[in-house]
């Protein structure tokens, strides 16, 4: 009788314990955690597993934030045959007041979030004196000072309080520093001058190459006002309209003389180590210890960082494996990462050790120089496995074959010698045959290896890829590219359907830069070099079809931006 509320405790723990593995995941996050006076922010809530799932109390929020408006989204993924489900919902929030504003821990799909806080920030009385524009940009970039290969945040917000029905915003361009997009474009609303304004922004990293003052040019958009109160607005009469951002200047210090001569890696955080190897530190001859190096740095794209490898080891072969390369998008920043394979293969017994490496970098935030260490590594070598296979002598000398007996009244007696010539022929028709076969066989052959050598491999098309990307020829380019994706993936029909397949930003926008370069004949600077600089490691195939979930909360304004 005793043992009965144990029972019942532990059907109990059975049926609560999905409910508990629920709430240990889920996750708040902010779009944004900086934001004016008078503009919106959205609060996504996430959860993993499918079903259906309630806006949570936001009662809490009240002292701080208006409640504009809630949508929820559920996306549906398969990976390695395993399936998992995420919903999502978006809050829009407009904040009350200026301060560093709480966002308390949410119940949610039967688990807490973490709490979260926004900085609000009063309204720029600049930007305020602009809102009696309808359409207007405004640029800025942060850190504005900084050293030349250190990645800053460029940020450009079209408002628009006006319909329009279709526009163009121009990337920001300049000789001499690298520019890459960040993430999706925000949509929200902000408010200037008692005005309310729809949002666009997009953010960009900007890595000078080079040390001095820049200067980014204005970039420009180009678009089509509807003025929804005028009854011609229904005939598709739109009155063109066009803004310019302001002009943002940088200053890119050299590197410090105290790291001339290494790698000047400039990055916010950076990570090396090195996995692998048996859990009790032995091994034994010819046996591979397998090692994978890690290089991860926050603020730098996967090509600014050195390539990763082992010393010549005393006692043991190093055998490299093919390396991953990539970089993502974390907020904003970018972050660029390495990995590197190692099969060592020791030859002898005794101790191998494997030496300390080490990588020295500068800290952007502390502004200082650190150094990543990988510890040295001792490992005890044994010989090899005895297999217990020995020759036996009976295999090392062949045993003799007893020959058949021969009738001594035959020999004397001299028969018939045709069998003899009979057998000979028989051999010789024989060898004819096997002759003519092979001739066959090897014509045959080589009309097969010449089909084949004659149709190039995706190895080749590559090659010549690369090779026409320097002739800054747009026609040329988008056939050479084309031609090694289908090499690869036969189904691809146009350039439009090769950046759909395609899980890398960076690739997507340059095949973007080279359809505007080849059929808007939309001039785009060192073309080439951009290009062979996202595919030089091969394509970046999608791989996940759920990856990319767009916003929860529908769109704020009622056109299609080209870029």
């Amino acid at each position: 009788m005793k043992s009965r509320p144990l029972l019942i405790l532990l059907w109990l723990g059975a049926c609560l314990w999905p409910a508990l593995s629920l709430a240990a995941d889920v996750q708040a996050t902010l779009d944004r955690t900086r934001v004016e006076l008078g503009e919106t922010v959205t609060l996504n809530l996430r959860a993993n597993g499918g079903g259906m799932v309630q806006t949570p109390d936001l009662s809490a929020l009240s002292q701080d934030f208006a409640v504009l408006g809630s949508s929820s989204n559920t996306s549906l993924s398969i990976v390695n045959g395993r399936r998992s489900a995420q919903v999502t919902v978006g809050v829009a929030l407009r904040p009350l007041h200026v301060g560093t504003l709480p966002i308390p821990p949410l119940s949610f799909a039967g688990g807490t979030t973490a709490p979260l806080q926004l900085e609000v920030v009063a309204p720029d009385p600049q930007a305020a004196a602009t809102a009696g524009k309808d359409v207007f940009l405004e640029s800025a970039v942060d850190p504005v000072a900084g050293y030349v290969g250190q990645q800053r945040v460029y940020t450009l917000r079209l408002y628009f309080a006006t319909d329009l029905s279709d526009g163009a915003l121009e990337d920001p361009q300049l000789a001499g520093v690298d520019v890459r997009r960040l993430g999706d474009e925000i949509n929200y609303q902000a408010e200037r001058g008692g005005r309310r304004y729809n949002v666009i922004e997009r953010r960009y990293a900007l890595t000078p190459q080079r040390a001095g003052h820049l200067q980014i040019p204005p970039v420009g958009f180009q678009g089509d006002m509807v003025d929804m109160t005028n009854p011609d607005a229904f005939f598709g009469r739109a009155r063109p309209v066009s803004a310019s951002a302001p002009a943002v200047a940088i200053d890119a210090r050299p590197a410090p003389a105290q790291v001339a001569n290494g790698a000047w890696l400039p990055a916010r955080e950076l990570t090396l180590s090195l996995d692998g190897g048996p859990a009790q530190g032995q091994l034994r001859v010819g046996q591979p210890l397998n090692l994978v190096m890690n290089l991860q740095a926050t603020g730098l794209p996967y090509e600014a960082l050195p390539a990763l490898s082992l010393p010549a080891l005393d006692g043991a072969a190093v055998y490299p494996d093919k390396p991953v390369n990539g970089t993502r998008v974390d907020g904003a920043w970018l972050v660029g990462r390495r990995q590197q394979g190692f099969a060592v293969v020791p030859n002898r017994p005794g101790t191998l050790t494997i030496p300390e490496t080490t990588l020295r970098w500068w800290n952007v935030v502390t502004d200082r120089a650190e150094v990543a260490r990988i510890p040295a590594q001792t490992f005890t070598v044994l010989p090899a496995a005895d297999t217990g296979a020995t020759p036996s002598t009976s295999a090392a000398q062949p045993a003799s074959i007893p020959s058949a007996p021969v009738s001594s009244a035959t020999v004397a007696s001299g028969a018939w010698p045709g069998w003899r010539w009979l057998a000979l022929g028989s051999v010789g028709l024989w060898l004819v045959t096997v002759l003519a076969w092979w001739w066959r066989r090897r014509a045959g052959s080589a009309v097969v290896a010449k089909q084949v050598s004659s149709r190039p491999t995706a190895a080749h098309l590559r090659i010549a890829f690369l090779d026409t990307a320097r002739t800054e020829d747009a026609a040329r380019q988008s056939s050479a590219l084309l031609a090694w994706a289908r090499a690869e993936r036969p189904a691809l029909r146009n350039l439009g359907e090769l950046a759909g397949a395609l899980a890398s930003a960076d690739q997507r926008h340059a095949i973007e830069a080279l359809q505007r370069a080849h059929y808007a004949g939309q001039p785009a600077p060192r073309l080439g070099d951009r290009l062979a600089a996202a595919f030089r490691e091969g394509f970046a195939w999608r791989v996940d079809p759920g990856e990319g979930q767009p916003s929860p909360l529908p769109p704020l304004y009622p056109f299609r931006l080209h870029r």
